[in-house]
Order: C-alpha cells, then structure tokens, then sequence
C-alpha cells in the first residue's frame, strides 16, 4: 500500500524527488500513524464492501473505517453487524486462496459502539480479524476507555499488529469546566497503551451537534469558536513535543454541488499565476464541487500540526493526499536542522535565503517533516501542492 497510485511511474518521477515509501499494518507504529492519510468512512450497512476492496474501486484509498456507530440506526444494527462479520469472512477466503495479500489490503478499522459489542465481533471473526489494522473507538473517555484498550493490548501481536485509534468527541472534552480534566486523564490512560495508539481522532459533528450547531461549506471547523478552542487544547495535550501522538484533522461533510452563500475561498492569484485563464477554469471547478473549503480547512489542519483527515467520499482522498506532501523546501529545512542537532550549532540561515532556522526550536517540527515526506513523498523543486490536485482520479 502507498499514496498516489493513480499517478503512473513517469509522472511519479517527474513530480516527486523522493517517492513515497509503500507501507502496510507491518510498518514501524510511528511511520504508520502518519500513513492514515484520507480514512474513509463507510456504513457497516453498505453491501460488497469486500468486493470494493478487492477491485480496489476507489483511487488512492489508503485506509477506511467500517462504522457500526453513528453512521448505524439502531434499529439496523444486528443487520449491520452480520453484514460486516459477512464481508470480512469473504474477503479472508479470498486471501486464504491467494487472491490477494495482506500488503494489498488498505488499512482497515472497525468503528465499534461498546467493548461487548468488540469481544462478539472479535469471537465471530477469528482468523479474519488479522485482516484489520484496528479499531476506532468513538467517544472515548478516561473512565470506560482501559477495558477496550486492555483487550486490543492482548489481540496485538509481531506477527498480526492490532491498533486503537481513540475519538476525542464526548460532552466532557467540548465543555470547558471539564475539558482539561478529562484530556489530561484520557492522555495518562493513552500514555499506558502508547504502542498500540495509531493516532487520536477529534469527533468535530459530534461536539457541534452537542451545541446544535452545523457548519455549512463555507465554514471551517477553525471559525466554528467553541470547536476551535477545543481543538486548541486537544493539540496542548497530545502534541507536547516530550510525548506527542500524531491527530488527525476532523471530518469534512460536503461533497455535492450546491447554490454558494458567501464568496468561494480560494485566491485567483495562485491559479492565475500559474496556469493563466486554464487555471481560472479549474479554480471554477474546484469551486463548483465545493472543494475550495475542503483545501481550505486542511491547510489550516496542516497549520495547526494535525496530519491526515476523516473523509467521507472518494473524491476527497486526492485533495487531502495532495495537500500533504512535503515541499522541497521544507524537506531542505528539516535535514539540515536535524542534522545540526548536535549542539555546536545554534542558527543558521535557510538554504532558500528566506528564513533562518532555529536548530532547536525547530528540532521537533523538523523530525515530523521527514517522518511525512517518507509517507506522503517530497516535490520536486519547481512543483507545488496544486501541481498534484490537478490529476484527474476516477471516483
């Protein structure tokens, strides 16, 4: 499994000066926690997921999650679960015949409701549960999270690693009088259980439906105030350079055309500057598949040090991918301030004659830097972000 298989290998090399590095749920925990990139989200409900996964329909998936959660009413959740439990076991024939491999298989999460709910599914599966990557445990909080991390801790192994991905998302981390309370305690309980965390995911429609509120495509999760503060204090916990787990940037909702209310949020400029009336047009079209906000909120994502991001179509994958590579610039940087960790040296001037890099106020941004570029690659001098947005994908 890696990042931009719809590129060919010419276009590879003509954009990339280091490609990304392919990757599966064997890899180094901390390596992998990077290389969730756009976690697709799809309903337990939805029929031949197996068959989906087989023919690698959708470009460029590199994980997903399987939701017996929200996205299950409860009234269909018996059906959910035997639909799931069904797809699974499919698919592990299909392995057992030597159909596929295990290095063939995105990285895949079961989103479960409750620890008993977890010990049913792990029973009914058997031997196919070696087939995930993990699970995703949705309002995840300090007093009930040990008994689901404790039985993850005995289902890991060398030979078939199996990981936790915790959802920050419950009244007790949105509301301020608890909120650093419970982040603290849930960090202490994440601290016992480090190597089987992949990384900590915030749940942003929950917080807004615990306030009634939803953004629309013009907004970020950044202008919603009570969100952002939230997310301010989820990145002071978990992204303390001492003992830092990678998060993950929350979901966008939108993907469909709809009439605008506010002016679209991505500058002529960039476009024009480069590609002229033809990036114009395509500015248009990103528009018009309300895509502007979607790039929008994960460079503020990328901004804020969160990687990755919880999508729930296809058509995303590309953006999110696309807008987390590592430029050359930045790779430059990192190097030469990680190679300069060896305390003879204080500040130097970047190679670019733009900035000056602080060796170590930078060191930790820098090691995260190389820890993507590994992941997501690194662009060739004279390509930008955009460059990679461009390619057509088939969704």
């Amino acid at each position: 499994m890696e990042l931009f298989t719809y590129f060919y290998e010419d276009e590879l090399k003509r954009f990339f000066i280091q490609k990304p590095v392919p990757f599966t749920k064997y890899s180094n925990r901390e390596l992998l926690s990077y290389g969730l990139g756009a976690t697709l989200y799809m309903p337990a409900t939805r029929p031949n997921i197996h068959q989906e996964i087989l023919s690698k329909k959708h470009e460029g998936l590199t994980s997903l999650v399987i939701d017996l959660e929200d996205a299950v009413g409860d009234g269909e959740l018996n059906s959910a679960e035997d639909s799931l439990v069904r797809e699974l076991l499919r698919l592990h024939v299909e392995y057992k015949k030597g159909f596929l491999k295990y290095e063939d298989l995105p990285l895949m999460f079961i989103r479960i409701r409750n620890i008993d709910q977890f010990k049913q599914l792990a029973e009914q599966l058997g031997e196919a549960l070696n087939l995930l990557t993990g699970i995703v445990i949705p309002k995840f909080s300090a007093e009930y999270g040990r008994e689901i991390l404790q039985m993850v801790r005995e289902i890991h192994t060398e030979a078939h690693p199996f990981y936790a991905m915790p959802i920050l998302e419950s009244a007790k981390v949105i509301q301020r009088e608890t909120r650093m309370d419970e982040l603290l305690k849930i960090k202490t309980l994440l601290d016992q259980y480090r190597e089987l965390i992949l990384n900590v995911r915030i749940g942003a429609t929950d917080f807004c439906g615990l306030y009634g509120i939803r953004r629309n495509m013009d907004t970020t999760v950044y202008d919603i105030a009570v969100l952002r503060d939230c997310i301010s204090d989820i990145i002071n916990v978990f992204q303390r350079f001492d003992s830092a787990y990678v998060i993950s940037g929350p979901v966008w909702e939108y993907f469909s055309a709809k009439q605008r209310m506010l002016k679209p949020q991505l500058r002529q400029t960039p476009f024009r500057e480069r590609y002229g009336d033809e990036g114009l047009k395509w500015r248009t079209k990103l528009i018009n598949e309300n895509m502007d906000g979607l790039i929008r909120e994960i460079l503020m994502d990328i901004s804020n040090g969160l990687t990755g991001k919880t999508i729930i179509h296809p058509s995303h994958i590309k953006v999110v991918q696309a807008l987390n590579v590592v430029s050359y610039e930045e790779y430059v940087d990192a190097s030469n301030i990680v190679k300069a960790y060896d305390g003879n040296n204080g500040v130097m001037k970047s190679d670019f004659s733009n900035k000056m890099n602080e060796v170590k106020p930078h060191y930790f941004w820098a090691k995260k830097i190389l820890l993507k570029s590994q992941i997501y690659g690194v662009l060739h001098e004279e390509f930008t972000n955009i460059d990679l947005i461009r390619k057509e994908v088939y969704v």
